[in-house]
């Protein structure tokens, strides 16, 4: 870290917000080599959680591994302060399966602090960002409220929830983008005096409840994965301690007590303006949208190894802090349980997507990127990958040269800006695997195999990456040459595996059948034990889920030509595997009449066209 001086000083990138947008926009674009300042109200928070300290999930894992191949910070920082490891979807396909941690807040911080200290060409910068100063409609240099200026080629705006933002909580509201912090106005007035297109959405977090009042002996314990996997490709593993999670329900007498609270709600009273985000949605909501439901699960996550607070994972909520202690209270183990601080609503400021490239930089002021909820998205993932983006497309924006191009075919990062950019939000979005028509292709375990070469290309790779990459890379080769070996049936089952009399294949082939294990693969190459065990794993994957691949490809480009394909009035688009429930929602209420009018209902996805074509063709034969 570079210690700003109070004068004036040029910087190639300016970034505004050391949230996880920023803080990942900054590493990448100073990893370049481009003089980067990193821009926040209070330098101790940097790299905060304001809501679940917890990485990763369906869809969220596969994007914190793509920032992994990246070299970006957040990875790594999950893997130091994991205390809790979690592969969600196991009993499925590798494709679709979510690596999680439970994350201790405070090693969280501290990773991500120390790794951007020590950044190279990264200064951090400690004031709050006034306005950015233009010549005509280009971004030349950022003013801070104490009158201090930045001269700079670019501008990332990472402000997370604090554009303009109030928090909520019961009848009481206040000005806010977090709990304690203030928000974020001037530059929200810029923005409005700019005509830019603004909109406003909301999120919540839980209250935070004290886990030595909590009567743990009655409630189903969650441990830790056993089997040794990491968020991060390359590094020092597990360091934290394990500990476990536990699960609770909610029960009628909750829903009772909510339900005689909605009056005094900001979600019901018109308080809040603002959608929240389906994924995540309040209790109050679900006790409303899913009222025949008896009861509703609770996660109770563990905050650190320090703390005894705990995260009610499922109970967000802005009811007043009254409501909030009596229905938590009347939950199993939670009966004699104290709120350490209440759950609370945030509303903020959001620019419309649609306003962006695929570089996520503004269409209409030069040198000004976007990264992270003030796009729309929820979630520490989604706002991470966008600084990614936004970093190295701003970097390039500085060098004068094209940036990379993330496609919905190489990256969740492409499906997620393609998204964004061109089919704008009306809710906080989040990523699904379900939204990614490509995703057979794009698992969690094979990042670095498809984006790392594309990371390197651009510079944005440290030393340490670099060399794994390379190390990687050439165990690939040698074990892809190992896999071309021919052998017959008869070999197959000489070692064990279950396989009937046939042609002789490639190994690689063989992993067309359940019954080839990596067991009897290495008995017939020893060789393959000597590569790491992620390359073999990967390469075992790429095996298995080859005929597939060439079967999404093949679906995929018969749905090109298939507009005139019909669509049954009576479809249930709820019976449609890997259509999400915000798709069968608008195709619900949509019922278009074949695969033409289906492209035109807003916000589809190709994903989404795809699974609906395919059961379409099922039906109509």
């Amino acid at each position: 870290m570079v210690p700003i001086p109070a004068m004036k000083e040029f910087f190639d990138i300016v970034v505004i917000g050391g949230g996880h947008a920023g803080c990942e926009a900054a590493a990448v674009s100073a990893r370049t080599g481009a003089k980067t300042a990193l821009v926040t109200m209070d330098i101790q928070k940097i790299g905060a959680m304001s809501c679940n300290p917890a990485i990763g999930g369906l869809g969220k894992g596969h994007l914190v591994r793509e920032i992994d191949a990246w070299d970006g910070l957040m990875a790594r920082a999950a893997d130091y302060a994991a205390i809790h490891y979690r592969m969600l979807n196991r009993s499925k396909g590798s494709a679709v399966q979510g690596p999680r941690v439970q994350a201790d807040r405070r090693r969280y911080q501290e990773a991500i602090q120390n790794a951007l200290k020590t950044q190279e060409n990264l200064s951090l910068v400690e004031g709050t960002a006034d306005s950015f100063k233009l010549d005509k409609d280009k971004v030349i240099g950022l003013y801070l409220e104490d009158g201090r200026f930045l001269e700079t080629k670019a501008i990332i705006l990472a402000t997370g929830t604090f554009l303009d933002a109030w928090l909520f909580c019961g009848e009481k509201k206040w000005r806010g983008g977090r709990i304690g912090e203030q928000p974020s106005i001037s530059l929200a007035q810029q923005l409005r005096a700019l005509d830019l297109p603004l909109g406003r959405l909301k999120t919540g977090t839980p209250a935070r409840l004290d886990g030595r009042t909590i009567d743990w002996s009655r409630l189903q314990r969650q441990p830790s994965d056993e089997d040794y996997w990491t968020m991060a490709s390359y590094g020092s593993g597990r360091i934290a301690p394990q500990i476990a999670c536990a699960l609770t329900r909610s029960n009628q007498k909750t829903h009772d007590i909510i339900r005689a609270g909605l009056d005094r709600s900001p979600l019901f009273s018109g308080a809040i303006e603002g959608r929240g985000p389906r994924y995540c949605p309040s209790i109050e909501d679900k006790i409303i949208k899913f009222g025949d439901r008896d009861g509703h699960q609770i996660f109770l996550e563990p905050e650190g190894l320090d703390t005894p607070l705990i995260y009610p994972n499922g109970i967000s909520t802005s009811l007043p802090e009254d409501v909030q202690q009596a229905f938590i209270n009347s939950i199993e183990g939670l009966e004699k349980t104290e709120i350490v601080q209440s759950g609370y609503a945030v509303e903020y400021e959001f620019i419309d997507p649609r306003s962006l490239t695929s570089s996520l930089a503004l269409k209409k002021i030069k040198g000004l990127f976007c990264a992270g909820q003030i796009n729309g998205t929820t979630g520490y993932e989604e706002a991470a990958a966008q600084g990614l983006v936004a970093g190295i497309s701003a970097a390039c924006y500085a060098a004068e040269k094209s940036p990379p191009v993330f496609s919905r075919r190489n990256s969740y990062i492409g499906v997620m800006i393609d998204d964004l950019v061109l089919q704008g939000v009306t809710e906080p979005y989040r990523m699904l695997t379900a939204r990614a028509e490509y995703r057979l292709g794009l698992r969690a375990d094979n990042a670095v195999t498809r984006l790392s070469d594309q990371a390197e290309a651009f510079g944005a790779l440290g030393a340490e990456m670099t060399a794994f990459v390379t190390k990687r890379r050439e165990e690939r080769q040698q074990g892809q040459k190992l896999m071309q070996q021919v052998v017959s049936s008869r070999v197959m089952q000489s070692v064990g595996a279950n396989v009937a009399e046939g042609a002789s294949r490639s190994l690689f082939e063989w992993l067309r059948f359940p019954a080839v294990t990596r067991e009897h693969l290495e008995k017939i190459i020893p060789d393959l034990t000597k590569l790491s065990d992620a390359v073999v794993t990967e390469m075992i994957d790429d095996g298995r889920y080859a005929p597939y691949l060439e079967r999404q490809d093949a679906e995929l480009a018969r749905l090109a030509g298939g507009e005139n394909t019909p669509l049954p009035d009576h479809l249930n688009y709820a019976d449609i595997a890997g259509l999400s429930n915000e798709m069968v929602e608008r195709f619900s209420t949509a019922r278009p009449a074949d695969m033409a009018a289906a492209s035109r209902v807003r916000g589809v996805t190709p994903a989404a066209l795809a699974a609906i074509w395919i059961h379409a063709k099922k039906v109509t034969l």
